[in-house]
């Protein structure tokens, strides 16, 4: 029996034995695998860069100078010299209308200019002949003062007659459209044998562009953003034809109609844009920025870790507190360096931003030194549980 009792015991301490031995080698290894305490954040190493602040919106490309061209005369179309992206010059013949009513007008009005002339020969010839009757006493005062009113009436009607046939002369001159400006016909709106009337206001021919190789942006910004902008600031935009390509502008005009749409206020804000290849085309869609601050070679830091905020488990005694804000000085913020095992804060002064990076200014900080930018998911999850560092097991 004794040997039995000891024969049970045996085996009893064998099993307890093997289970605490199982224990601790499970624990030794959990240990051993455990990853560093620096595998619970992601870093950044902190670098020495270019930092941009710029504002941006869109807009649309168009000419310098778009001048218009109409005609003030009625008429048909019956020749067009000119046609879309042609070069013309100052002077240059673009377009003519049918003359044929204006010349006979004209011609009218000239027979009219015949008529009074040859009233004022004779109106001159009786108030001759009225005066020398007149000093011989052969008629009255009343009727020498009558062939002088004559002689002015005749000479009115000659310079109305004059007059009018100056007018109908230009007018016989304007069926002749020409381009008031060298440059490039960037829009054609009449055909051969289309009929152009001009009654009320002048009709749109032709629109001409007087040098392409000048170009303004046209845009819309928000008015929140529209007192850091400054004449003679520094533009960059691109458009969808050239997505490759980076150009640049200058602030020429900050526009104070303001327009509102949708209870949206915005303002035009005029850019100048050189296009000396002239690969840059009226009516295109410019993606703009305009540059408020630029700092070169200093110390840059993601945004992300500037809202960084550790994660820290509470601990069973503590009891709920509503947590305390902290007030946060303009243009300061706090950054967290790994030190002794713990996040270390380190209150630091924000420069410019690009909304990606931002400069900062530190004297305990410098270029090489490691920053927490943020916490690993699945760490701050199981530390906050109490468990270990190992990532949770997928489910199946």
């Amino acid at each position: 029996m004794n040997i039995v009792k000891k024969m049970l015991l045996h085996k009893f301490t064998i099993i307890f034995a093997l289970i605490a031995l199982c224990i601790g080698g499970y624990y030794g290894w959990e240990e051993y695998t455990k990853p560093p305490l620096e595998a619970k954040y992601k870093f950044h190493t902190l670098e020495l860069g270019d930092v941009t602040q710029s504002v941006s919106a869109n807009g649309t490309l168009n000419p310098l100078v778009l001048v218009t061209v109409g005609t003030q005369v009625s008429g048909k179309v019956i020749k067009l010299y000119v046609d879309f992206n042609d070069r013309v010059e100052q002077g240059q013949i673009l377009a003519e209308l049918d003359p044929a009513l204006l010349d006979a007008q004209a011609a009218q009005s000239a027979a009219s200019v015949q008529s009074a002339e040859a009233s004022l020969e004779l109106a001159i010839a009786n108030e001759k002949r009225s005066r020398e009757l007149f000093s011989k006493e052969y008629i009255s005062k009343q009727e020498l003062d009558v062939s002088v009113q004559e002689l002015k009436a005749a000479r009115a009607a000659l310079n109305l007659a004059l007059a009018q046939s100056q007018k109908d002369r230009t007018n016989q001159g304007y069926t002749i459209v020409r381009s008031p400006v060298s440059g490039v016909v960037v829009d054609r709106q009449i055909d051969v044998g289309q009929t152009v009337a001009a009654s009320l206001s002048a009709p749109v021919l032709f629109k001409i562009a007087q040098d392409l190789r000048q170009m303004q942006i046209d845009s819309n910004f928000a008015e929140a953003d529209i007192g850091r902008i400054k004449v003679g600031q520094k533009v960059t935009f691109a458009v969808d034809a050239f997505p490759n390509n980076a150009f640049v502008g200058v602030v020429k005009q900050v526009r104070l109609n303001a327009t509102t749409v949708s209870n949206v206020v915005t303002y035009d804000v005029v850019v100048t844009v050189e296009n000396p290849d002239e690969i840059l085309i009226p009516g295109m869609t410019a993606y703009v920025n305009v540059i408020l601050a630029e700092k070169k070679n200093v110390l840059i830091v993601p945004n992300a870790a500037l809202r960084y905020k550790p994660t820290m488990p509470p601990s069973k005694d503590a009891k709920p507190t509503t947590p305390k804000k902290e007030k946060k000085e303009r243009g300061s913020a706090t950054l967290f360096v790994f030190e002794n095992g713990v996040p270390k804060p380190i209150k630091v002064s924000v420069g410019i931003s690009d909304n990606r990076m931002s400069e900062i200014i530190t004297d305990e900080l410098k270029a090489g030194d490691k920053i927490i930018v943020e916490e690993n998911k699945y760490s701050t999850a199981t530390s906050a549980t109490g468990g270990g560092s190992h990532p949770p097991m997928r489910p199946f």
